[in-house]
């Protein structure tokens, strides 16, 4: 369904990016992807419990959250190494060694 403006509706765009990201998304991405999802969900648990419940002991919750960050963003260089479509950019970088820098 379009809108009036010719532009498409939002369930439209969220189903096509599903569908495309299901059909062309390497398996081995998805599982990356999946670790990501964990750990965000973590993080932010985290964060809703330390608003909700407090922050005694605050170094706790800072160890824990930061280190959640920290995951995340090796994770994501893990994803952008591993990705296909970036071969070009680290070609001197081979799967497994992304992996063992990830490690």
């Amino acid at each position: 369904m379009v809108t009036a403006s010719g532009t498409p509706t939002m369930v439209e765009v969220v189903t096509r990016l599903v569908g495309e990201y299901t059909s062309k998304t390497p398996q081995k991405l998805k599982l990356i992807d999946a670790y990501l999802g964990y750990i965000m969900f973590t993080g932010v648990f985290q964060f809703v419990y330390c608003c909700l419940v407090g922050t005694f002991p605050f170094n706790s919750f800072l160890s824990g959250f930061i280190s959640t960050v920290a995951s995340f963003i090796l994770g994501v260089c893990l994803r952008i190494q591993t990705n296909p479509a970036n071969v070009a950019v680290f070609k001197d970088i081979s799967v497994e060694r992304a992996f063992a820098d990830f490690i």
